[in-house]
């Protein structure tokens, strides 16, 4: 799993770093950003779901990547 957050969308209301800390973070202006490489590790896969569904403007991405 990898979360991404679409910069055109976001406007910095901080659902996602309130959510999901060890995911994302904050730039200089508070609009989130995801930190690292984005890949979710099995035990923050929770975490990315409820960020990515809380976000009013829709900006976060979680997406499922299959492993095999």
């Amino acid at each position: 799993m990898k979360v991404h957050i679409d910069s055109e969308r976001c406007q910095g209301h901080g659902r996602c770093y309130d959510l999901a800390p060890g995911l994302f973070g904050e730039d200089d202006e508070g609009y989130g950003t995801v930190l690292g490489d984005g890949v979710v590790s099995r035990d923050s896969e929770h975490d990315a779901r409820l960020a990515g569904s809380n976000c009013p403007e829709r900006a976060i991405a979680v997406l499922e990547e299959h492993r095999t």
